[in-house]
């Protein structure tokens, strides 16, 4: 078949680099000039398929109440006349509840060890470099009632099959010695050392030039200005060329939207309503002044809900959430404040380890759907337009898994995972083949 990606992030190119594989003659359509330069571009760099638990649970919406008014707070939600905003929020609060927290925490799973099985495979397929770390992920609490908490997740995530384990305030400081003049405000932590990190951005733009010289077309600058149909089916895409005005309609046998949080609103007018919404978020990346005094294990500090992730002699620190449309701005008031916490909460774990006076601030809008679950697979209504958007906080651990089953589905195929693919009825199941998580 002949296939148009819309998107060229994580998802995108996983998605192009699977077609390819499948035997398919891709095109990939993107408004950046590279792969890889919203989204994926400086994110928390965490591969976390074992710290996957969704934003709505039962405490969820006494937390956002307590938030609203704080600009620092972790999830920020910022009412506007916005009917999609609302609606969003309404569904999440449908999901707030022990049962739907179970449900999703198990559909979250499942994608993210089928998705780290696929990257694993994937690079030792071509070899990419991308300051891969795999240390495992240490969650820290700074008090009791936190820590207690997270020995409760531990132990619902363990009955989904992940090995996360409870540590003491002297087992997080042996995973982590780094911490240690942080030790005394520590009461615990969890570790799950299945998981890893990297940089997502460097990992993505190369896949992209391994694509691009096994042929995959790229049509980078192109906006994407609407999605034609007839018939129930996709026409073609027009497409404007940034650098010419040129304008075309491109044209294929089958189309997947990959556009993270611009899918949503570029589907609307097909009646293709998809409950994805963006949650802005925030990093900085610090070069690291002593680098043998800096962590190597990648964290979660539960207090400011920030990851931080070594990548090299640079060091990530990425966090919040802010449901407030689609401002992309750095110097509002707000974002300003936001900003500035990732970097004093570094300096107050790791004081003096990393050059602050050069932060590299960047944000990026994650596509986020109410319980954090992504649509992958098949619209409705338009029989030869397929989805792969509403990834969330876990674009970069579930990106490969999504590009491979949804070419898998392109193609036939039933993906060897229990999951919950939107679209009609999945083709017979293959031979079950159990994965490691």
């Amino acid at each position: 078949m002949k296939v148009i990606v819309l998107g060229a992030g994580i998802v995108g190119i996983s998605t192009a680099w699977y077609l390819l594989e499948e035997g398919h003659e891709v095109t990939v359509v993107d408004r950046q000039p590279d792969a890889a330069l919203e989204t994926s571009f400086a994110n928390g760099a965490q591969i976390s398929v074992s710290f996957c638990e969704p934003w709505a649970s039962k405490d969820a919406p006494l937390k956002v109440l307590k938030w609203l008014l704080r600009d620092d707070s972790p999830l920020l939600f910022r009412p506007r006349l916005d009917p999609h905003q609302w609606i969003w929020g309404l569904k999440f609060l449908t999901h707030c509840s022990d049962a739907a927290f179970a449900r999703n925490v198990q559909q979250l799973v499942a994608l993210g060890a089928y998705s780290h099985e696929s990257l694993k495979q994937l690079v030792a397929q071509t070899g990419i470099q991308y300051d891969r770390l795999e240390r495992g992920i240490l969650h820290f609490f700074s008090t009791e009632k936190d820590y207690q908490s997270g020995a409760a997740a531990a132990e619902l995530m363990r009955a989904h099959g992940v090995d996360r384990r409870v540590l003491d305030r002297d087992e997080v400081l042996k995973v982590e010695p780094a911490l240690a003049a942080f030790g005394p405000h520590i009461h615990g932590g969890t570790f799950t050392p299945s998981d890893e990190s990297g940089d997502a951005r460097v990992f993505t733009q190369q896949l992209a030039r391994l694509a691009r010289e096994r042929g995959v077309q790229f049509l980078y600058e192109h906006d994407v200005i609407g999605v034609d149909t007839a018939g129930g089916e996709v026409s073609g895409v027009r497409v404007g060329c940034q650098r010419t005005g040129q304008r075309r309609t491109l044209k294929a046998d089958q189309y997947v939207a990959a556009m993270g949080s611009f899918t949503a609103p570029l589907l609307r007018p097909l009646g293709v309503n998809l409950a994805i919404y963006p949650a802005k978020g925030y990093s900085a990346t610090l070069r690291l002044k002593r680098p043998e005094a800096a962590s190597v294990v990648s964290l979660l500090d539960d207090t400011r809900k920030i990851a931080i992730s070594r990548l090299g002699d640079h060091i990530r620190i990425a966090g919040t959430a802010e449901m407030a449309g689609y401002d992309l701005s750095l110097d509002t008031a707000t974002a300003r404040v936001r900003c500035e916490a990732l970097v004093k909460r570094y300096e107050e774990l790791f004081p003096g380890v990393a050059d602050t006076t050069e932060p590299n601030y960047w944000t990026g809008l994650r596509p986020s759907t109410p319980n954090n679950v992504p649509y992958i697979g098949r619209a409705a209504r338009v029989a030869n337009l397929w989805l792969n958007a509403g990834h969330g906080t876990l674009g970069w651990t579930h990106g490969a898994g999504s590009g491979r089953a949804l070419a898998e589905l392109m193609s036939g195929k039933r993906p060897q995972l229990a999951f919950g693919f939107c679209g009609p009825e999945l083709p017979q199941r293959p031979t079950q083949v159990a994965l490691a998580t």
